[in-house]
């Protein structure tokens, strides 16, 4: 996996404030969002990188070992741990004061830096019985979009990361936001250390119908005045098709009504649902004709 720069893919120097880090991704995954970029790879591409920089650098911790290994930032324990077990300390080294005095900045790229690490870990272990330090792989970030009705049903999906397709299987139910590892699909180990994982980010965009919340949906049916009034049945839709509806007599506007399972899929759970509510919306009758407004005059005046 090539090294990504995180500052330079937030727009930041390396003096940004954690401020800057959060408005900066703000406005940056709002411009290159999936849903405002459709079929759109390099959006999809630049989306990603974006997640991944700003895991990084919106946590203390992780930023201050990217800032101190650059591209080998989750194996920076282990470099200091090996460095204090295998060399006791690099002032014999020219005075370099020990793993902590090196960056990127000391005059190593980050190709060099990695190298620097492999070739005296390596070595230092090689002379002392042929031990290789391992380092486990880097982790992945990705993110796929969908549609509220793609997660209905458990399917299966190709993904290509980093040029290498991955067939996933997407749990009915996901939520948006919610993030599941492929465990052993991330950066390969360094010698012989176990691979990294892959974590996918799920961004299911907003229904136009139907509004969710957790398991559960809500949604407006129209109601004409006259089934609002007398009772009867009506017809509505769901995620699933169509379902009749009895409605009551003197139905006001605004009631709710509850459909017992017919909303989303609970997550991992067989045949458990949550539920879908209507909410009525009365449709006062226009375009009446003279005999309609003279039974409604008359109505009016019985009731008066």
């Amino acid at each position: 996996m090539a090294f990504i720069d995180y500052y330079k893919v937030l727009e930041l120097d390396k003096n940004a404030s954690e401020k800057d880090i959060k408005n900066a991704y703000r406005k940056l995954a709002r411009k290159y969002h999936p849903d405002l970029n459709p079929n759109d790879e390099e959006a999809n591409k630049k989306f990603q990188q974006l997640n991944e920089a700003n895991e990084v650098l919106s946590d203390p911790e992780k930023r201050k070992k990217y800032d101190k290994y650059g591209e080998n930032w989750q194996h920076g324990e282990a470099y200091e741990q090996q460095a204090r077990q295998q060399a006791g300390g690099f002032g014999e080294y020219g005075g370099f004061g020990g793993a902590e005095g090196f960056s990127s900045a000391d005059g190593f790229g980050s190709e060099d830096f990695s190298d620097f690490f492999q070739s005296m870990f390596g070595g230092a272990g090689s002379a002392r019985g042929g031990r290789q330090a391992k380092f486990r792989g880097q982790d992945y970030n990705a993110s796929l979009s969908l549609n509220l009705r793609d997660v209905l049903e458990t399917h299966k999906q190709t993904l290509t990361v980093n040029g290498k397709n991955i067939r996933i299987t997407i749990p009915a139910g996901i939520e948006n936001g919610q993030t599941i590892k492929i465990a052993g699909h991330g950066a390969p180990g360094v010698n012989g250390g176990p691979a990294g994982d892959l974590y996918i980010q799920f961004n299911v965009a907003p229904d136009a119908s139907f509004k969710r919340d957790g398991n559960n949906l809500y949604t407006t049916l129209k109601l004409d005045l006259y089934t609002a009034v007398l009772g009867g049945e009506v017809t509505a839709d769901t995620l699933n098709g169509k379902v009749k509806v009895k409605v009551s007599p003197e139905t006001q506007n605004g009631a709710k009504v509850k459909l017992k399972g017919k909303g989303m899929p609970v997550y991992k759970k067989e045949n458990e649902f949550g539920d879908l509510y209507l909410t009525y919306d009365i449709q006062t009758p226009t375009n009446l004709t003279e005999k309609q407004k003279q039974l409604f005059e008359e109505l009016a005046k019985s009731s008066a």
